[in-house]
């Protein structure tokens, strides 16, 4: 990885932020995007000390033209862009009619249309140059959907199936080889995006069994050097996969009914509605954990404290 040049979208926070200190520290040149550039730099300087270089480029994905001057200033800075990760992406939570519009939208500008932008970027300069890794952000829930995530749901569909296209469309030109397109597919993680979650449930959002976030991150790092075109992270994300290639509609059912009673049931109530950071950057959530899997089991053991004997 020494020498190669990174280019890594939502880096400020969750798996962008450790998997951008992961590359860094293993000698890569790492371009740093998000729309928090105050924070960027603070990642970058996190980079500069572990022995990488990096640059913060202050960009919202869903613009196609900041997505562009994000490539330029790649190539401006470092000469080429091997490796562009893209991972930014936002959630809101609720049932699909009380989640507003605007936020639905907004969505799949980020999550949907910003990994296009993000794409079409990186596969110009990689078909031009022979060769390069995108790797696209999943989620398991671009296999198994969960309820009260609608327009994240299909963002992650889209996702995965654009990956797959991309494949194809390399290996038609023979350049499958040098050019490779990986989609990695985290289960549910202990990344700020629950505290940046829009929220439309009157409950505290909350996710059970989560998985660490730097793991996760590293994972996304093995995939830019090991691309495989789909890569579930972990056991559960991979137990996942293969339970709804054999039994999509009980695994889809037995999901839903858990996030249910999850978000629905045991999160504490009283969490007033807001969109989050769906439409603009929040101060909180600046480190690769987000410290949810504590909040959790802190709310439990106040739960079954509270419950009559």
């Amino acid at each position: 990885m020494a020498g190669r040049t990174y280019v890594i979208t939502g880096a400020s926070s969750g798996f962008g932020r450790g998997a951008a200190v992961r590359a860094g520290s293993l000698g890569a040149n790492v371009v740093l995007a998000a729309r928090r550039g105050e924070l960027l730099e603070e990642v970058a300087n996190e980079i500069r000390g572990a022995g990488g270089q990096a640059i913060a480029v202050p960009t919202d994905v869903a613009d196609p033209q900041a997505v562009e001057r994000l490539a330029q200033a790649a190539e401006a800075r470092f000469g080429r862009i091997d490796v562009w990760i893209n991972n930014a992406g936002v959630l809101s939570i609720g049932e699909f009619t009380a989640v507003p519009l605007a936020d639905h939208t907004r969505t799949i500008d980020v999550n949907l249309k910003g990994v296009i932008h993000g794409a079409h970027a990186a596969m110009r300069r990689f078909v031009a140059q022979g060769y390069g890794t995108l790797v696209n952000v999943g989620s398991v829930e671009s296999v198994v959907p969960l309820p009260y995530h609608g327009s994240y749901v299909a963002s992650k569909y889209g996702i995965l199936g654009l990956g797959r296209a991309l494949n194809e469309e390399m290996r038609l030109k023979k350049l499958n080889k040098r050019i490779r397109v990986s989609t990695v597919m985290p289960f549910a993680a202990d990344t700020p995006i629950w505290q940046h979650a829009g929220n439309y449930t009157g409950r505290v959002p909350r996710m059970i069994m989560m998985d660490a976030a730097q793991p996760v991150a590293d994972a996304i790092v093995w995939a830019s050097v090991h691309p495989k075109e789909e890569l579930p992270v972990g056991w559960k994300a991979q137990g996942a996969v293969s339970a709804h290639n054999i039994f999509p509609d009980l695994t889809e059912v037995v999901a839903a009914n858990i996030y249910h009673d999850t978000t629905m049931r045991d999160a504490p109530p009283g969490a007033p509605p807001n969109s989050g950071n769906v439409h603009r950057p929040e101060e909180e959530g600046r480190g690769v954990s987000g410290g949810n899997r504590e909040r959790i089991r802190a709310e439990d053991r106040a739960r079954e404290a509270a419950e009559p004997r």
